[in-house]
């Protein structure tokens, strides 16, 4: 935040600043009328303080002059000649408030306090304002993103299991803490899971526990995910990967409410509501034997499409901002400008990882800004227009090789930049955890371990 202060006594001046400094304001000076009057149409300020007589004219026209040029900044009026004409003068003409000298700086302080809580309430306003079409932490003012959000509304408050289908990276989490939310189960937990992430083993255990001594390692008995959610929803991510085995058992849980923890003889009561999500197509799964479909039909008794990024293209700017200023308050960089160019890049890129590919990209130039100014600094990721560019040799190609070079330079990247954490990785390239595996097994040589 910034503030002007319009005083023509040094120490006065010098006093406010650092009054104005210890609440991190960006704090400019002027000492008379004409300094001021320059200083106010050349910048924005959002508190100033201003004594009302000053060398060469009132402060009661920098005042006026502050309004016409910017009429929500905060204006502080001191005066050594206090009056009632003139404290009436000042208000009518836009100050906050009126503070006679000598002043008690417990009291200035007290009153900046005051405006500074003000100024960030509004702020924090028009942020909402900006964002009207924000919603459950989604942004979107697309008319896929309205309709999307209309229907979460809807069957919110119901407790019918719902499956999320969209792309990877589109935000079918955030749809489940919507659905949540607005349920009648939001004042308990919302347990989620990623299935493609853990092997069927250790996934049927973590789902539905075990019992002290059900297997080897299994010292003491534990609760599994379901279990924790009672009362509440559990959200199952990727569903499309659990194993059938494990299938079944979810089927007999959603139909009798009850679940046996591994080495158990006993069955619990569970009262939970199921939300899944896939980017996955269940018909070929289902065709293809990897999906049972009575345990579709049970899940799907609504089915939310959660639209990706190429198909809400309006809503990039919005995303892209709201990231800016999300990773300006996080990594504490003053961000002020946005380079056409950047914006033109981010307009044009696929995006296949849909938003959270954008969210990364928008960190990663953040962090490396400078001047506040965000432009296109990273690599660009390999489009389609690049991989056309290249022209067939004369001797020709083998496509399957080279298709097959480039899945191998990509994979290793994804593995590069995450550490050697595959399940990073693999959200980098839009894979589930065990496509990744797949692919990255393919390339192994003879010899790999």
């Amino acid at each position: 935040m910034r503030a002007l202060i319009v005083d023509d006594e040094i120490n006065i001046r010098k006093v406010l600043r650092v009054i104005l400094e210890e609440s991190d304001f960006e704090v400019h000076e002027a000492a008379n009328v004409s300094d001021s009057v320059i200083t106010i149409k050349e910048n924005y300020f959002d508190v100033a303080i201003i004594d009302i007589r000053l060398p060469d004219g009132s402060g009661i026209d920098v005042l006026r002059t502050i309004k016409e040029n910017s009429p929500a900044t905060v204006v502080l009026v001191i005066t050594a000649f206090a009056s009632t004409e003139t404290a009436v003068e000042t208000m009518k003409a836009g100050a906050y408030d009126y503070v006679t000298k000598p002043f008690n700086l417990d009291e200035i302080r007290i009153i900046l306090k005051n405006i500074s809580e003000k100024i960030l309430l509004e702020n924090r306003v028009k942020e909402l304002q900006q964002y009207a079409d924000e919603y459950q932490n989604m942004i979107g003012k697309s008319e896929a993103m309205q309709r999307l959000f209309k229907v979460i509304d809807k069957v919110a408050p119901f407790d019918s299991h719902i499956l999320i289908i969209g792309e990877s990276g589109s935000g079918k989490e955030l749809v489940a803490k919507a659905l949540h939310n607005g349920s009648r189960r939001a004042n308990k937990r919302l347990v989620a899971i990623n299935c493609a992430s853990l092997p069927s083993e250790l996934l049927e255990s973590e789902l539905f526990g075990y019992s002290k001594g059900a297997f080897t390692g299994a010292y003491a008995s534990k609760r599994g995910l379901i279990e924790d959610a009672d009362g509440g929803t559990l959200f199952l991510d990727e569903i499309g990967e659990m194993p059938l085995s494990l299938q079944a058992k979810l089927l007999r849980f959603l139909e009798d409410k009850k679940i046996r923890p591994l080495g158990s003889g006993k069955e619990i009561d569970v009262d939970v509501r199921v939300v899944a999500a896939t980017n996955k197509t269940f018909r070929e799964l289902i065709e293809r034997g990897e999906f049972r479909e009575d345990l579709y039909y049970r899940l799907s008794t609504f089915e939310l499409m959660v639209p990706s990024l190429r198909e809400r293209r309006e809503d990039v700017p919005i995303l892209a901002d709201h990231f800016i200023k999300l990773f300006s308050r996080k990594f504490e960089k003053k961000i002020t400008k946005v380079d056409p160019g950047f914006m033109d890049y981010i307009m044009q890129s696929e995006l296949r990882g849909n938003v959270r590919e954008l969210k990364n990209i928008i960190e990663r130039e953040v962090i490396l800004s400078e001047d506040g100014c965000i432009r296109c600094t990273g690599g660009r990721p390999l489009m389609r227009d690049n991989l056309l560019s290249i022209d067939i040799p004369d001797e020709g190609m083998n496509l399957d090789d080279y298709i097959s070079g480039i899945e191998q330079d990509m994979l290793q990247k994804a593995l590069k930049k995450t550490n050697g954490v595959k399940t990073k990785a693999a959200e980098l390239l839009g894979m589930t955890f065990r496509e990744f595996r797949y692919k990255l097994s393919k390339h192994k040589e003879p010899g790999d371990r």
